[in-house]
């Protein structure tokens, strides 16, 4: 037997059980595929590779992502390779490739324009046309953005859908399932998911259980309505008949962060009625979103250009919202400017808005509304809010996965600006180093089960996420005792240590721990 690719006496954890011993083989790469494993001493292959003192385990699937847009502009995506992920989970929180007709199109102008993408799409079928044309490096799994397909139909105004929008609502969902989506997820703190009713989604929920898809969702709240939002899922789950998944779990915000307990107690009650709920986390207690997330709901309604108006002409109105939760200026101390669009405020990514305020001369709401005006409202934020015990128990939990709630970067070309959240370049190595090794929050195989085989089963990834033989060769090999991430907040642009070999689809896009360049990403329907 000749084959490609001979991984040769490295301790496999195969992936599928978070209790599953690891076991010293060897591994058989031919093409895609994984073609034998066990004492593999008598094959002769075109490159062997000495993996004695790496573990081995099934590529990483990032269970929450956002790279739709970002993997078009730059299929490298050097950062998640770089920490071993291999497939992704996109079209989270309600924005997807696809739909995007009308005013879901518009909306997304200056963020397509500003990362170079000048083809437009309004299908998955014509978006996976164009992924694969231009190629990329890690597979490609998504769900249909709720928002896509609401803003496609009602625009991004404030009222309950019609009898004739509900149909077409769920004629796009149809066919973005037929198209290939995985299931429907909710962004219900975002336009215009912020203004969709539960009964809404539960009509939409139904629809794809039908296609056996999954729900999942950025809830309305992970803070100070966390109880009535968790309930919300559970009772969309109950009346749909689908299993839902919590999006990037957590307790916002001090008051709240007593609430973990009372959650946990309401999922296992719902699983013991026979609701599935899973969940994500990301191990960091800083979040990251939009810097207009701390405007109230009003604030958004019909579109940008609306709110920018509103930003420009009803301040007073607005900042009477925004000082019921950022009052101090310690408040504004936990805000980090991410990234902004123009060169004339590049000196603010990575400072807080108490600093940016500071060196302005202004009160922290001013200097905030001021800079949503200049930038377009294109401005990402980091919000420190979590609390450390809150995310080791969310991490625990035998339903929750791991997922970087971030978009594809490479380390350098259109991806490589900004100061983005440390997670899109650190958040497995992070796990697999502070969380199994240095902490013991998790063992070894309890981690990489959380990272491949589960949620492999939860969003229906098949022949991945578990290392056996006719499954897919997506593969990461690295070292235990110094495997640990290195990206921080004020320099996030920094690889992990630790990891030395990255396979998909039987390509190698990590060798010897140098990036490879190839492209052999797939999507995943």
């Amino acid at each position: 037997m000749s084959i490609n690719y001979l991984l040769k006496g490295g301790m496999v954890i195969d992936g599928s059980a978070p209790d599953v011993p690891s076991k010293r083989m060897d591994i058989a790469l031919e093409g895609d595929c994984i073609i034998d494993m066990g004492d593999l001493s008598h094959v002769k292959a075109e490159r062997t590779i000495d993996v004695n003192g790496l573990v081995v385990c099934p590529g990483i699937i990032d269970a929450h992502a956002h790279s739709e847009f970002a993997l078009l502009a730059d299929g490298r995506a050097e950062g998640k390779i770089s920490q071993g992920v291999t497939t992704e989970i996109n079209g989270n929180c309600g924005l997807s490739a696809a739909p995007l007709h009308g005013p879901a199109l518009e909306q997304r102008e200056s963020e397509l324009n500003s990362i170079g993408i000048v083809e437009r799409w309004n299908t998955f079928a014509e978006y996976f046309s164009l992924l694969e044309k231009k190629k990329f490096s890690t597979n490609f799994m998504t769900l249909a953005g709720h928002g896509n397909i609401r803003a496609s139909v009602l625009g991004y105004e404030d009222r309950s859908p019609s009898r004739s929008d509900t149909d077409r609502m769920l004629a796009l969902l149809r066919t973005a399932m037929d198209e290939g989506a995985t299931g429907l997820s909710t962004g219900l703190i975002y336009p215009p998911g912020i203004y969709s009713g539960t009964s809404e989604i539960i009509r939409l929920a139904q629809e794809a259980a039908k296609r056996k898809g999954i729900y999942a969702t950025h809830m309305r709240s992970e803070g100070d309505t966390l109880i009535e939002s968790v309930e919300e899922v559970i009772s969309i789950a109950g009346k749909a008949g689908i299993h839902a998944h919590i999006s990037h779990m957590k307790t916002s915000g001090e008051k709240n962060w007593n609430k973990l307990d009372k959650v946990f107690e309401m999922i296992d009650e719902a699983d013991s009625n026979g609701v599935v709920i899973t969940c994500d986390s990301y191990p960091y207690i800083a979040s990251s979103t939009d810097l207009d997330t701390v405007l109230p709901s009003w604030a958004f309604e019909g579109g940008h250009q609306k709110e920018l108006l509103r930003i420009k002409n009803q301040r007073t109105e607005l900042a009477e919202e925004v000082l019921k939760n950022y009052s101090r200026s310690s408040d504004w101390d936990k805000v980090l400017i991410s990234s902004v669009v123009s060169e004339r405020n590049k000196w603010m990514e990575g400072r807080s808005v108490s600093e940016i305020a500071g060196a302005q001369g202004k009160e922290e709401l001013q200097s905030v509304f001021d800079l949503l005006l200049d930038e377009g409202l294109n401005v990402g934020a980091i919000f420190f809010a979590m609390n450390e015990d809150n995310l080791r128990s969310i991490l625990k939990r035998p339903y929750c996965v791991i997922g970087t709630d971030s978009a594809v970067r490479s380390f350098s070309g259109i991806t490589a600006k900004g100061k983005p959240h440390p997670r899109g370049f650190g958040s497995f190595p992070r796990i697999l180093g502070r969380y199994v090794r240095d902490m013991g929050t998790l063992t070894l195989s309890e981690a990489v089960y959380k990272m491949t085989g589960l949620p492999a089963g939860i969003f229906k990834i098949r022949q991945r996420g578990i290392l056996k033989k006719g499954f897919f060769a997506d593969i990461v090999l690295f070292d235990p005792s110094i495997i640990i991430d290195t990206a921080d907040y004020r320099d996030p642009f920094q690889r992990p240590e630790g990891i030395y070999h990255v396979f998909i689809n039987g390509v190698p896009v990590l060798l010897d721990g140098e990036l490879t360049g190839k492209l052999p990403g797939r999507v995943l329907k």
